[in-house]
């Protein structure tokens, strides 16, 4: 089992993330202006944005998505393999990240690159986190959801504070290349979210493509797909096999949250998300 690696404050994971790489990755990484870039904190629903965003691409024609793994068609900018295969890569790239702001290549604040991040509800964040992470080697394994719950209000998770990452993303929120989106509209009525996501990008599908990213981005769909399910993630890493989508839902964490703890976490999501407009954290 991997510990962290400790970069300026920010625990990151073990496995696949060196400092040299974190440093390179924001001082000298440019991020083109055709470049898309999805951007989330973990257990936020970043791979069925890497999902849909992939069908976008091809129009709705599910072989791309069937034929290349996800980490290889949005790689992840903070590792190591991710970074090689998007240095070498020509054209316009799809790039994926849980860095935070102050982490993030510098070249993208001058660029004309967009951006979609993905916030979801912190409580489901942290009960989805801490039965992923319990599964796999990449970080520090919590021994009880209590011992999760107290890590995740102190931000000391794999990718550090989420109310931290979340206010300082949400900075760029008025900007033209920055697309704000959250799980539960996503949840709630995909169809309308995936045409917002077309308007951003500026592409144009017809109805019958339009129903192909619907179906082929579904949560079963998706789970059923060996380029999408993390079930090519060797065992050395991830010893008990690894159940990526596990439950796909909205509002879990009640079934998880003890009376106290949900007061706890109200207290300290009011704190430090305080100034927000209402309206903007849709499970409020």
């Amino acid at each position: 089992m991997a510990d962290y690696l400790w970069f300026e404050g920010i625990p990151l994971p073990g496995i696949e993330v060196e400092k040299e790489l974190i440093e390179e990755t924001r001082d000298k990484f440019v991020i083109r202006d055709e470049d898309t870039v999805i951007l989330s904190y973990p257990k936020s629903g970043t791979h069925w944005l890497i999902e849909i965003v992939s069908l976008i691409q091809s129009k709705g024609d599910p072989s791309w998505i069937q034929s290349v793994p996800l980490w290889h068609r949005s790689p992840w900018i903070e590792t190591q393999r991710g970074y090689q295969k998007l240095i070498k890569k020509e054209g316009p790239r799809l790039i994926t990240s849980h860095l935070p702001f102050h982490l993030f290549p510098k070249s993208f604040f001058s660029s004309k690159a967009k951006v979609i991040y993905i916030i979801r509800n912190p409580r489901d964040v942290l009960v989805s986190g801490y039965f992923f992470w319990s599964k796999t080697k990449f970080v520090r394994n919590p021994e009880s959801m209590t011992t999760y719950f107290e890590w995740f209000l102190k931000g000391n998770v794999v990718y550090g504070s989420w109310f931290e990452h979340t206010r300082a993303w949400l900075s760029m929120r008025e900007k033209d290349n920055f697309l704000l989106l959250n799980y539960e509209d996503m949840k709630q009525d995909t169809k309308s979210i995936i045409k917002k996501i077309c308007d951003f990008l500026g592409k144009k599908l017809e109805p019958d493509e339009l129903d192909m990213v619907l179906k082929y981005s579904s949560f079963q769909a998706m789970k059923e797909n060996n380029m999408s399910n993390y079930s090519l993630v060797p065992k050395s890493i991830v010893p008990h096999n690894l159940v990526h989508f596990r439950k796909g839902m909205t509002g879990d964490w009640k079934n998880h949250f003890t009376v106290a703890q949900a007061e706890a976490f109200d207290k300290v999501f009011q704190e430090k998300m305080a100034g927000f407009p209402p309206g903007l954290f849709p499970w409020e």
